[in-house]
């Protein structure tokens, strides 16, 4: 279909699908679209995908619905572009991501498409991280570590990596005594040696939690607390 067919098509059509979508993304990317878009790369539009994807948890922290609907949206449309961009190299498309998807699905729920047997959901995600271990082929647990994505947010980042260092076997843990002996020294510190200081502090308040102790989330919160403490000031 060409490019003016699929305008006239997006503008009139009733009820748009994910055909729609295909469609609207060839539309922008074409040279009778959008210039801006156009112009795009992965790289341009890198930290998109990462903003649409806050949104989303924003929306889900809310509870609110209308505005999860939207940033699905937003995300859908984030993945349908880099999609696009490939296909224009031949490189692979849409159909690829989604078969690759399913493909991993499959393989990463034994207990449903094999003949597996599990009792909890913890054995299920023993499973799932064994299966990603030797589809990734993560030998050591050094590889396993360091495939914790480094553009993590950084106490995300170190959450993921102290649990995975558990399951790997060692021994991460720390005392409220190491925490508090950190504290007290930060009266004696000052510049870089302090910064380190408190960097030690957050890194040991992980090495503290728990695995079910979400402490990302929970800062986020403290700083809600503490964005409303300021505007009643």
């Amino acid at each position: 279909m060409e490019i003016k067919e699929l305008k006239e098509k997006l503008v009139t059509e009733e009820k748009h699908d994910f055909e729609s979508l295909c469609q609207l993304v060839e539309v922008l990317r074409s040279e009778e679209g959008c210039m801006w878009d156009r112009e795009q790369d992965h790289r341009s539009i890198r930290s998109d995908i990462i903003e649409e994807t806050y949104e989303v948890v924003e929306a889900i922290d809310n509870d609110d619905m209308t505005l999860l609907r939207e940033e699905l949206g937003d995300v859908l449309f984030q993945v349908m572009f880099h999609s696009r961009i490939e296909e224009e190299k031949g490189t692979f498309e849409i159909n690829d991501v989604i078969g690759d998807i399913i493909d991993k699905m499959i393989l990463r729920h034994p207990h449903v498409f094999g003949e597996v047997k599990v009792g909890s959901s913890g054995e299920i995600l023993d499973n799932w991280d064994k299966i990603k271990t030797v589809e990734k082929s993560r030998l050591t647990l050094r590889e396993t570590l360091e495939a914790v994505p480094k553009q993590y947010p950084a106490l995300l980042r170190a959450k993921k990596v102290v649990k995975k260092a558990r399951k790997g076997g060692l021994d991460v843990t720390a005392s409220e005594d190491e925490l508090s002996d950190l504290v007290g020294a930060l009266k004696y510190t000052k510049g870089e040696t302090r910064t380190r200081l408190l960097t030690e502090i957050i890194f040991t308040a992980v090495m503290m939690s728990d695995e079910g102790e979400d402490v990302e989330k929970n800062l986020s919160f403290r700083i809600n607390k503490f964005i409303d403490g300021c505007a009643e000031e």
